[in-house]
């Protein structure tokens, strides 16, 4: 069951993350939304990979993320995406059309962000867990 929490987090996430940069693409203009919508798009990478993987560590995740991202972009430098972005238009959110080299660094940063949470996430629930078992020793309620 140790999973269980980061999984359901991970889950819980998903849908979060996914109405924010569909937010930030619908209301945001230019470079900032451009790189908010990349940041995003590596959180939200990190969190299914948290959701598929949950007993991986926050490193190993990270590492996976961010190669899932790499690829993605480096797909880009072939015609695939945007051709099948114009077969249908809701692939050119999840693989993009073009290639552009910062967003390999913005993915970075996202999947930073996103395994700094999870690792603060997950020393909190270590610590509760901790505080409850140490409660339950000395006779208290938890």
């Amino acid at each position: 069951m140790r999973g269980a929490g980061r999984r359901l987090s991970a889950v819980v996430a998903v849908p979060l993350v996914v109405a924010a940069g569909l937010g930030v693409r619908t209301v945001g203009l230019g470079a900032a939304a451009s790189s908010a919508g990349d940041l995003l798009y590596a959180v939200l990478v990190y969190a299914l990979v948290v959701a598929v993987a949950p007993r991986w560590r926050p490193a190993v995740v990270a590492g996976t993320a961010v190669a899932v991202c790499w690829l993605v972009e480096a797909a880009q430098l072939t015609s695939i995406p945007a051709a099948l972005a114009d077969v249908w238009w809701p692939v050119r959110y999840v693989l993009g059309t073009s290639f552009v080299w910062t967003d390999l660094l913005l993915y970075a940063v996202g999947v930073l962000l996103a395994s700094g949470v999870d690792l603060a996430v997950s020393r909190y629930r270590r610590a509760r867990s901790a505080a409850e078992v140490d409660g339950l020793r000395r006779g208290g309620r938890a």
